[in-house]
């Protein structure tokens, strides 16, 4: 089966400094892959990359086995591909970050709604029906008036994961998106994205919590200085004995000690 993100020999330098070096990866159908690394390791530029938020400097990225970004040309050379064939296969995708990213001025339903109107050409009446189904999924209809200096961090971030389903994405990506959030607020939006594995929803999370990739994680993959180190299923990652890399990581993340609960 052609896998829903495949990315080969993927570089990205930002200057003189290279973040990822070389990256190969396939990220299954309807299931979740996470990613996990120290800071600095290179998660969240390769989830920008494969977003297309960042062009990557070498490799390539397809989606559904469609080339996303650039593509090999008649002699072998990488070549970019036109906007008109970028926008459509880049649609599929969609993307939830660290930051909430709410407009301020827009209530719940308008921060869902907007993307509707403004990207699918979508009526007002017909993007704000479809807004409310999207924050029913989330549990938030009832806060669908509110704006975001009125809802928790666990609420705006459930707004912007109803605003990127709103746009019937294939694929999602989640950078970090509990990074911000106390650990009563992070379960709100942890429990919204098992929801979403449940669904059969093909999910990227890049994420620090262990608990979630060992217990809804089909695939983790760890990086390290812009490499893949490990990768594997959940169980055969976490499973003991451990590589010394992932022991280290799990031993020191935060002085939680997350290798003693796996």
């Amino acid at each position: 089966m052609t896998p829903a993100i495949s990315v080969s020999g993927l570089v990205k330098r930002f200057g003189e400094t290279s973040v990822l070096n070389g990256i190969d990866l396939d990220v299954p159908r309807g299931a979740v892959t996470c990613l996990l690394g120290p800071s600095g390791s290179g998660k969240s530029t390769l989830l920008r990359c494969i977003a297309f938020l960042e062009e990557a400097n070498e490799g390539l990225i397809s989606i559904d086995g469609e080339p996303l970004g650039f593509a090999l040309g008649p002699s072998g050379q990488r070549m970019r591909l036109p906007s008109s064939a970028i926008r459509p296969v880049r649609g599929r995708i969609g993307m939830v970050f660290q930051q909430f990213n709410l407009w301020p001025h827009m209530s719940a339903l308008g921060n869902v709604a907007e993307a509707l109107v403004t990207v699918r050409g979508l009526k007002r009446r017909e993007a704000e029906e479809r807004a409310m189904r999207e924050l029913e999924s989330v549990g938030l209809s009832q806060r669908a008036r509110h704006y975001p200096s009125e809802l928790s961090g666990g609420q705006q971030q459930r707004v912007a994961i109803a605003r990127a389903l709103a746009l019937d994405p294939k694929i999602m990506l989640f950078d970090e998106p509990t990074s911000s959030l106390d650990p009563e607020l992070t379960g709100e939006v942890l429990n919204v994205m098992r929801r979403l594995a449940e669904s059969g929803m093909t999910m990227l999370v890049v994420t620090h919590e262990i608990g979630f990739a060992a217990s809804v994680g089909s695939k983790i993959v760890f990086l390290d200085h812009g490499r893949i180190l490990v990768e594997g299923a959940a169980a055969q990652v976490f499973g003991k004995p451990r590589h010394p890399r992932i022991e280290q990581f799990l031993d020191t993340y935060l002085d939680r000690g997350a290798a003693s609960f796996l």
